[in-house]
């Protein structure tokens, strides 16, 4: 890794990652959206959430997603983040992955509404996955991240513009994990 891609892997002690996953999992009004792939939509291979300020609309895969308010149980979160990584995220893209047949096939999280060199701080909680980089000029650099029970993953720099990265899905037995992706959505211009 470097200093663009940082893995904290006990960013949350075991009990207050527990608690929070617990909360979130009852809180979050998960849905299944409608993605475009190779120019058909089908279901997202996941649970989501768009969650953010009111105004901090995102566009993915052709979609509009208007935030949902800030859970109360994320405002601590938000403000370590800010405290930590003095970026103050508006928004956060909740992932519910049910098992190891949910999963996020390649991608980077390089929307305009993002800038040029966004910061994506991913929260990991529940069940440990396999989070997989691949270079986009040079796909044989991977890198292979295991991403346990509460740990945050800090994308920054240039990681969106020179690498994909995905959450393969696994035949093995694995229990639920939430994924949190807090973003900064840059005013529109």
């Amino acid at each position: 890794m470097n200093d663009e891609l940082v893995l904290l892997p006990h960013w949350l002690d075991a009990e207050a990652a527990a608690s929070l996953e617990a909360v979130l999992s009852r809180a979050v009004p998960w849905q299944v959206h409608r993605v475009r792939l190779f120019g058909r939509e089908v279901e997202s291979p996941r649970l989501s959430c768009w969650i953010g300020d009111p105004g901090a609309v995102y566009r993915y895969s052709g979609v509009r997603h208007e935030p949902q308010p800030w859970p109360d149980v994320l405002r601590p979160v938000r403000e370590r983040l800010l405290h930590e990584t003095g970026v103050a995220f508006n928004s956060v893209l909740a992932n519910l992955y049910r098992d190891g047949r949910d999963g996020m096939g390649w991608h980077s999280d390089d929307e305009p509404e993002l800038g040029e060199r966004p910061v994506i701080a991913s929260l990991s909680l529940g069940a440990t996955r396999r989070f997989v980089l691949k270079h986009r000029r040079d796909p044989a650099r991977k890198q292979v991240l295991a991403l346990p029970h509460g740990s945050l993953l800090l994308m920054r720099g240039d990681t969106q513009k020179d690498w994909r990265h995905a959450l393969p899905r696994t035949a093995r037995p694995v229990g639920p994990r939430i994924n949190l992706t807090f973003r900064r959505i840059l005013p529109a211009a």
